[in-house]
């Protein structure tokens, strides 16, 4: 595990509580440390000020080692990490958050992914990017998948 990514899953075990960890389980299906979502920012706000210039590719890579683990916290930390990141992604990492969307499967991972990371990320784009971006939407707004289908629906949304 890289620094930074042990940096997290450290404090969000020290921050968790196991009865908040039991109501996650219950209601979510996903296994859980019990941090509360403001540790789980503030955590990653940490992350910013502890490991100061992480660029495009250390960020992405971060977000998908904290997501490899099918636990709550982790995968909000990502979906956390790329939102306050947003500016520095481009429609190449696209196919990073499909495979999220796919694996996601609660609302509580989705639709922050949607709503706060997709969504500025596709309308920051520039007309060539944003044409090979409409291409990935118009795939996902075909899949089978329920979430790429809402993904790819929403991600122009008052745009």
């Amino acid at each position: 595990m890289t620094e930074p990514a042990d940096f997290v899953d450290r404090t969000l075990r020290y921050e968790g509580d196991e009865y908040r960890a039991d109501d996650v389980r219950e209601q979510l299906g996903l296994d859980s440390y019990g941090a509360s979502v403001g540790a789980v920012r503030g955590t990653i706000r940490d992350v910013g000020n502890r490991y100061r210039g992480l660029d495009r590719d250390a960020i992405t890579a971060l977000a998908s080692e904290l997501w490899s683990v099918p636990v709550f916290e982790r995968r909000l930390a990502a979906v956390v990490l790329l939102q306050r990141n947003v500016r520095m992604l481009g429609n190449g990492d696209l196919t990073r958050i499909e495979g999220f969307l796919r694996e996601a499967s609660v609302d509580a991972l989705i639709e922050p992914l949607i709503a706060d990371v997709l969504r500025p990320l596709v309308g920051g784009l520039g007309a060539g990017a944003r044409r090979r971006a409409d291409g990935v939407l118009a795939r996902w707004a075909d899949d089978p998948s329920p979430a790429l289908r809402r993904a790819a629906r929403e991600a122009t949304r008052g745009a």
